[in-house]
């Protein structure tokens, strides 16, 4: 089977076998947009697979977003919601890392500053069982709308408060619904982060300049989102399990052509009920079946692709 590359080739040098009317001009492909086949990563892995687990709970505002119909009245605190959140760092995130023990294989968990500083035995815990712990901002405040200085200290906050919990410094970033700022890669760049993954447009790491420098992108999906799928459309378990597989046999397909990568993503007080973790652990089972395939933590990924002369750039 011709690849992408042959085939536009090929269509450019036969008018695309006829179809093209006598005498019409065809556009040639971009060569910029077609960057050359790297048909494995620089470890001889096939395709990567980037698990991310998001530690929010204990960090959200009152009367944050939950299942529940958002019907209180001002000046109540919603109780119920408040225990959605609490299953996460009581039940969630517990589960979720014996499972990813079963499997062998290590994730990168964004953390939240407010939810480490209420849960820093946890956090620590996550690291010391060989996890990455990366920043995810002071709280859920959406950092997009603060001014330089602000936005510094907001991100700075966060750092503090993993470091204190964890002895970690944090070299990789996730904002709020991964909305940053005009300022928040040169922010970043500054307080020495390595990567961020606020990115949707591409399956594979690429490399952008910040201040002169170079700054990686290890890109995230809602394709494969639990808060997506499962919170936000109600998929069912198994629903979820057949997306993330089809996802999976397609970026398996490609990456015997070019370099791939999957970004799966689990929150705590989703991600770790027992039922999709039940899910999650077929899921692995499915995935490590296949030859070439292997998991990585984000801060990992970063490193390869700033070290390899074939990473994209943007």
């Amino acid at each position: 089977m011709a690849t992408r590359k042959e085939f536009l080739k090929t269509a450019g040098m036969v008018g695309l076998a006829g179809m093209v009317r006598p005498g019409a001009v065809i556009a040639q492909a971009s060569p910029s947009r077609l960057p050359a086949a790297t048909p494995t990563w620089a470890d001889g892995s096939r395709l990567i697979v980037s698990v991310s687990m998001q530690f929010e709970a204990g960090g959200q505002p009152d009367n944050a977003e939950s299942p529940f119909p958002r019907n209180m009245q001002p000046g109540f605190k919603d109780l119920p919601a408040a225990t959605w959140y609490e299953y996460g760092y009581k039940e969630g995130i517990p589960r979720m890392l014996d499972n990813w023990d079963k499997h062998g294989i290590k994730v990168t968990s964004h953390m939240v500053g407010a939810a480490v500083l209420k849960n820093p035995a946890l956090a620590r815990e996550i690291v010391q069982r060989g996890h990455e712990a990366a920043a995810h901002g002071r709280d859920w405040s959406s950092q997009y709308m603060l001014s330089y200085e602000a936005e510094k200290r907001f991100i700075q906050d966060g750092v503090t408060a993993v470091k204190e919990a964890t002895g970690v410094t944090p070299v990789g970033y996730n904002a709020n619904w991964l909305r940053r700022g005009e300022n928040t890669l040169k922010i970043l760049q500054e307080l020495g982060f390595l990567y961020h993954i606020d990115d949707l447009s591409r399956d594979e790491p690429f490399i952008t300049t910040v201040n002169n420098r170079d700054f990686a992108v290890v890109p995230y999906t809602l394709r494969c989102n639990d808060i997506q799928l499962i919170a936000g459309q109600w998929f069912s378990t198994d629903q979820f399990l057949q997306q993330v597989k089809m996802e999976f046999d397609q970026l398996y397909e490609e990456s015997a052509r070019r370099r791939r990568m999957m970004s799966i993503s689990f929150h705590d007080r989703i991600g770790g009920t027992p039922q999709l973790v039940n899910a999650t652990s077929a899921l692995l089972t499915y995935l490590q079946k296949h030859k070439g395939v292997v998991f990585r933590r984000k801060d990992e990924i970063a490193k390869m692709a700033l070290e390899d002369k074939n990473t994209i750039r943007e």
